[in-house]
């Protein structure tokens, strides 16, 4: 099972397990962190499950979609590291991934 570091609000970090298979949202909202609304369920329409990527995995991630990169433009906290973590499947090759959640809008 690949690990997903995950850093909160906060700034406190808790690595975690992921399911290959399911979303970087549903394994940080599967385990606890209750920041990360996620209103829309993963269906690319609310920008709630907004996360800074480490850019080390930039190139090991799904491609950013028109869809997203629309709800993307809409956060005032958006960067070159910014995704929504309900458009990143969990693979093997993201063990080890470092996401931080993005301030509330």
């Amino acid at each position: 099972m690949p690990k997903l570091t995950v850093v909160n609000r906060a700034g406190e970090e808790k690595t975690i397990e992921a399911t290959t298979g399911t979303t970087v949202m549903e394994a940080i909202r599967d385990n606890g962190f209750d920041e990360l609304l996620a209103l829309c369920g993963g269906c690319c329409s609310c920008a709630t499950c907004h996360v800074f990527v480490d850019p080390a995995f930039a190139d090991k991630l799904a491609p950013l979609s028109e869809d997203e990169n629309d709800l993307l433009d809409s956060s005032e906290y958006r960067n070159e590291a910014s995704r929504l973590s309900c458009q990143l499947p969990i693979t093997d090759a993201l063990d080890g991934l470092k996401v931080t959640i993005a301030p509330e809008d």
